[in-house]
């Protein structure tokens, strides 16, 4: 993974000590509120209902295990004993002190991190594959392309007050496993007459007007990649409405003028940066890449496992996932036990999948887009050691991808944005659905909550999708069925009216009850809802 130069370094550090300086000045009243809002911000703290939350950038979602054990010391130090791990591949501490800021990024410093661009109106975290470099059907490791984009995106002079926020993410796979097709700017790095190049989609998003984005050209050469990009954010720098922030993000200027008029606008400025030069020598691309090379994988490892524990058997067929490497295997670490938060870790827990990462994944980990954990790169003879230490750490949930395995918001419990909680509603259907083998039986089902129209949870990416509304005072739940954030990519439909807590779990159950009836062989539940339609479903949960 990348390692800061001085460069790096000098930069973050100059960072943490002007805030510090802006911290003091607000404690001592020389900053109203309004002043400093901005300015903390742009570093990534947010004032939520009960106390300040920090954001912490993981670029790519990819960390070490020293990062890790640094996650797990701000957690006990600073906040509550714990943190949440976010759909951005990002962590949030939601109890953080103003006066501890500075001396959280100070700390965060010491092993190349920080909270720089995680907030703001600029290109926020670059997110990708948490299997990069590990994916048997990845074309290339997507993750010297992220870096680049990082290295390109911190400190933009021309992009750091955008009309609205900016999401980028980079995938080199046929399976989208990070929504890359939700965001502003979705690359897809493909393979063409034995070239590397991107597809690029521009104009994705979730909230109030959620929108897949259209694909803006089908290939542009790697070489290329960043004078392209300049002139897609360029485009919108310039026609981008910074006089409505509901109108403001890319996906609204590519559906007014047409995704055609912008492909158009983007060629010709495309032309103009192409002539400036900014592209990468291909020797400054190796070196940033020769940080991605490969771990030292051993040769002629045993395929074999032994399946002989059912509990171990069961984890295995939904935990892990095919490696590229002979002998190797990828685990995901659910963090979301039944009954709790989706995405939290408490500070042990993260210590914990340190020390595995350390001893059995090259030191390596990665956060997931639906807001697991992943170590990379184990042996296959070494996953049994694994479980069982995930077991005693309370973090092996055999059920990725299950409908427990719930995107979720904090919702009203932390957010001042919310109009309902997410937490609560994820516990009560976790808890509804606890059964493994129902579980399993229903097979793939991802369930999203989002606690407001901004859409944190995702929920319009779900499978099945739940979206907490204000109604007249009372927490409401609309819900939603279709949606997908892979490669099979759609909005999720509004079924009708919403529901209370209860009733929003009970209308879950009896879809799905439908839905068991009624699929076909080898049919997921958003599969037999796009066959039957929306009326079926209705009929099931309203009567």
């Amino acid at each position: 993974m990348y390692k800061y130069d001085t460069y790096d370094q000098a930069a973050v550090d100059a960072r943490v000590a002007e805030f510090r300086d802006q911290v003091e000045r607000r404690l001592s009243g020389a900053l109203s509120e309004d002043q400093f809002k901005p300015l903390r911000l742009m570093n990534g703290l947010y004032l939520q209902l009960h106390a300040y939350m920090l954001r912490v950038a993981i670029p790519y979602g990819t960390l070490d295990s020293r990062q890790m054990r640094m996650l797990a010391h701000v957690a006990r130090t600073y906040d509550r004993g714990y943190g949440h791990f976010t759909t951005r591949q990002n962590i949030q501490y939601n109890w953080i002190k103003l006066e501890d800021a500075p001396d959280i990024l100070a700390e965060l410093a010491t092993v190349e991190m920080h909270a720089i661009q995680t907030s703001g109106n600029c290109i926020r975290n670059i997110s990708s594959d948490q299997y990069a470099g590990a994916a048997a059907d990845e074309v290339t490791d997507p993750r010297p392309w992220a870096e680049l984009l990082r290295q390109w995106s911190s400190f933009h002079p021309e992009f750091s007050y955008l009309p609205r926020k900016f999401k980028i993410a980079v995938i080199a796979a046929g399976e989208d496993r990070a929504a890359m097709r939700l965001h502003d700017i979705g690359i897809e790095i493909v393979e063409r007459d034995g070239q590397h190049g991107a597809r690029v989609f521009v104009g994705g998003g979730m909230g109030r007007t959620p929108m897949i984005a259209p694909e803006i050209r089908d290939f542009v050469p790697l070489a290329d990649l960043l004078s392209y990009l300049e002139a897609c954010l360029r485009v919108y720098n310039r026609y981008g409405r910074r006089d409505n922030m509901y109108k403001a993000r890319i996906k609204i200027l590519v559906h007014e003028i047409g995704a055609a008029d912008y492909a158009r606008q983007v060629e010709e400025e495309f032309a103009h940066v192409k002539a400036l030069g900014i592209d990468l020598p291909a020797a400054e691309f190796e070196r940033i890449a020769a940080f991605f090379a490969p771990p030292a994988f051993e040769t002629g490892l045993s395929e074999t496992i032994d399946r002989s524990d059912p509990d171990f058997a069961l984890w295995l067929d939904q935990n892990v996932k095919p490696h590229k490497a002979p002998g190797y295997a990828i685990v995901n670490i659910s963090l979301k036990p039944v009954g709790g938060i989706p995405g939290d870790a408490s500070a042990e827990q993260i210590d914990v999948m340190a020390d595995l990462a350390e001893r059995y994944s090259f030191g390596e980990a990665r956060v997931t887009h639906a807001q697991n954990i992943v170590l990379p790169h184990v042996r296959k003879a070494d996953l049994y050691a694994v479980w069982q230490a995930l077991a005693e750490a309370g973090l092996a949930e055999a059920n990725l991808d299950l409908i427990s395995d719930i995107i979720a918001c904090p919702g009203l419990d932390y957010c001042s944005l919310a109009n309902a909680r997410s937490i609560p509603l994820a516990q009560k259907i976790a808890t509804r659905f606890a059964d493994p083998a129902r579980q399993r039986e229903l097979g793939e089902l991802k369930l999203k909550i989002s606690g407001c129209i901004n859409a944190c949870g995702h929920h319009h990416a779900g499978h099945i999708g739940i979206l907490g509304v204000d109604k007249k005072g009372t927490e409401n739940y609309q819900l939603s069925f279709g949606g997908s954030g892979a490669e099979d990519v759609s909005l999720g439909k509004i079924t009708g009216p919403g529901f209370d807590e209860d009733g929003v779990v009970d209308a879950i159950e009896r879809a799905t009850d439908l839905y068991l009836a009624r699929r076909e062989a080898g049919e997921r539940f958003v599969d037999t809802y796009r066959r039957l339609g929306m009326e079926p479903f209705k009929e099931a949960i309203y009567g």
